[in-house]
């Protein structure tokens, strides 16, 4: 089926799908530097190098768009040459921007993973000085025993009662404000990263990094897809135009040319009117170009010039005769 067989099975797309796909494209774009951002401005601290490394990530992104998007003009008009250095400035492009978007949201989840490891570690000191304090407590429990099997009760146990006591009372409070610890929910993106490290058999920053550029990639695929279709629809729009136009001119050319007739000599038409008024011939039109040798369709030009006028009527049946004042 040829380009033209399709653009006559369809017509352009109307206002819903255009905003759709255009919105889709510039949030896609949006995102591809928002994540470039966050690496190139992570290069240097100083504020002017930030503003260049900024605006050279921005140049990368929107270039590297233009550059599929010419692809595809190129492509369109069989220019092998134009779309083969297209693809591969594209493909520089789209490398250096699937790496600021490796790093950006490599940064994301690595905050999430420092929050959840922080959080942990806080558990954990807790659970370490309630450890440290059930240790002490059995310490004394043990020297409590030896006490008592050395008749010492009243000089030794009831001060290690005292201090167990003491350390119970810690541990409870511990425990209080370690249970009082905000629980940290658990994000869908590390519960996605735990279930596939445990299902392949990886570690959690293996499964990130693979996830990572999975994102990226597909972030970027999205993006060239969107501008390949705003690229084939403004085609297949200018396409259909110019079909538009070739019917209207076909249609114009095809209608019949009305030629309008020239007005007869006023002289013929006093001398046709004089011989119908006279009676010397009927209202006929073949009557009067034989009795006066003129063409026929002269004639008919001065018929129609003296109905006009009215001197001329027409009945029914399509027969001239004169009209009576």
């Amino acid at each position: 089926m040829t380009t033209q067989d399709t653009a006559a099975l369809r017509y352009p797309k109307g206002w819903f799908a255009l905003t759709t796909v255009y919105s889709f494209t510039g949030l896609a774009i949006l995102a591809s530097i928002v994540f470039s951002l966050l690496l190139f401005l992570s290069i240097d601290d100083n504020p002017l190098m930030k503003w260049l490394f900024g605006g050279l990530a921005i140049i990368f992104e929107l270039g590297k768009f233009y550059v599929w998007y010419e692809y595809g003009e190129c492509k369109a008009r069989r220019d092998l040459g134009g779309a083969f250095w297209s693809l591969l400035f594209y493909s520089v492009l789209a490398a250096i921007s699937i790496g600021g978007s490796i790093g950006g949201i490599n940064s994301a989840t690595n905050t999430i993973l420092s929050q959840q490891a922080r959080h942990e570690r806080e558990l954990a000191r807790f659970d370490e000085q309630i450890a440290s304090i059930e240790r002490q407590i059995q310490l004394n429990e043990e020297a409590a025993r030896k006490y008592i099997e050395m008749a010492r009760i009243s000089s030794g146990v009831s001060g290690l009662q005292q201090a167990n006591t003491q350390l119970r009372l810690k541990q409870d409070e511990l425990r209080q404000e370690r249970d009082a610890k905000p629980l940290n929910e658990q994000s869908s993106m590390l519960g996605l990263m735990s279930s596939l490290a445990d299902g392949v058999g990886m570690s959690i920053s293996q499964v990130q990094f693979l996830l990572v550029c999975f994102l990226s990639i597909l972030l970027d695929a999205f993006g060239a897809y969107f501008v390949s279709l705003i690229g084939g629809e403004n085609r297949f729009r200018r396409q259909w135009q110019r079909q538009q136009a070739d019917v209207e001119a076909v249609a114009v050319s095809a209608e019949p040319l009305v030629v309008s007739k020239p007005a007869p000599a006023p002289a013929l038409v006093a001398r046709v009117r004089a011989v119908l008024e006279s009676g010397e011939l009927k209202c006929s039109k073949r009557k009067v170009a034989e009795a006066l040798a003129l063409p026929l369709e002269e004639v008919d030009r001065v018929f129609q010039h003296l109905l006009a006028e009215g001197v001329l009527g027409q009945g029914s049946n399509r027969h001239y005769h004169l009209q009576t004042n």
